[in-house]
């Protein structure tokens, strides 16, 4: 009875973490739809703003409630405001280009950075990374590129914006990997809303008056401040629900299941907008999802035999 227990409990946690990252997958992309909305009238920075204002009002309370809140060198507060700053311009990258095409064009460039990330663990950590893992992320900007193509000959430079996302988002999860093991998740996500939210004040104050679509505040309609509050409200509990799933389930087991994000962001953006995908562009999704799932397999099998 004790020696089957403990797999058995094992693999209910598991499974837990795993149904937990599927509603944050199938979930997720409402914070694009609501952001979408808001930028027919907001300024992606301003909508960005609010997001991480939000999310620090939100998760602040929890945060003393669960007394996480503690001194740290100044190094450790300087990666803090990092990751703030970094999610920061890696939202605004994100919300602008949902101004000028579909969500589930976006996210499929998006998800060339787990390559990024790899390339800068080798490059900044001296990660260990070999020939297949290299190749793989060739092959998966090369998906990349495919998705990119039509939109690149409609907007512009425009349509590379997403990339802009994954870069900066890539960097922010090297200071995550730097900070996570000795912070609270709950702190960590506060700190990030705090310097997110100070960061983009400030970039809205130097807009402010310029005209410029992405970067000029306006006073938002009451429609369109619900919007808003729908970016916060469910950015937030998404990544909430990160934190749960990667409480019970192991990193490896749950990377690949983001890929549902691309399902679930091109159902909405059917639904909602009328977008949906060429066939060139379906088959840039599979490059990229193929070379990801390639990736997850090495670095799991690596784990394993180490």
């Amino acid at each position: 009875m004790t020696h089957t227990a403990a797999p058995a409990n094992l693999d209910n946690q598991v499974v837990k973490g795993v149904i937990l990252f599927i509603a944050f997958a199938a979930y997720a992309p409402a914070i694009d739809v609501f952001a979408k909305l808001a930028t027919e009238e907001i300024p992606a920075a301003q909508i960005t703003f609010a997001r991480f204002l939000l999310q620090t009002l939100f998760l602040a309370p929890i945060v003393f409630w669960r007394r996480a809140f503690v001194a740290m060198p100044a190094r450790d507060l300087m990666m803090h405001a990092g990751r703030g700053i970094m999610m920061a311009i890696a939202t605004v990258f994100f919300f602008e280009a949902l101004r000028h095409m579909p969500i589930a064009d976006a996210i499929a460039i998006f998800f060339v950075e787990p390559f990024i990330l790899i390339m800068l663990g080798a490059w900044l950590l001296g990660e260990k990374v070999g020939w297949r893992r290299y190749a793989a992320c060739g092959v998966g900007f090369v998906g990349a590129m495919i998705v990119i193509q039509p939109s690149y000959e409609e907007l512009g430079w425009t349509a590379a914006l997403p990339l802009g996302t994954a870069l900066t988002f890539a960097i922010y999860m090297i200071l995550t990997r730097h900070l996570a093991p000795r912070s609270d998740p709950f702190a960590m996500q506060t700190y990030a809303g705090v310097a997110g939210f100070l960061f983009m004040s400030v970039v809205l104050m130097v807009g402010e008056g310029s005209g410029d679509p992405t970067f000029d505040p306006v006073w938002p309609s009451p429609y369109f401040m619900l919007m808003l509050l729908g970016v916060g409200v469910v950015a937030t509990t998404g990544h909430l629900l990160i934190v749960f799933a990667s409480r019970y389930a192991p990193a490896s087991v749950l990377a690949p299941l983001q890929y549902l994000e691309i399902v679930a962001a091109t159902i909405y953006g059917y639904l909602i907008f009328g977008d949906f995908m060429s066939g060139d562009k379906w088959l840039g999704v599979a490059i990229i999802v193929g070379s990801g799932l390639f990736i997850f397999w090495r670095e799991r099998r690596i784990s394993i035999s180490a």
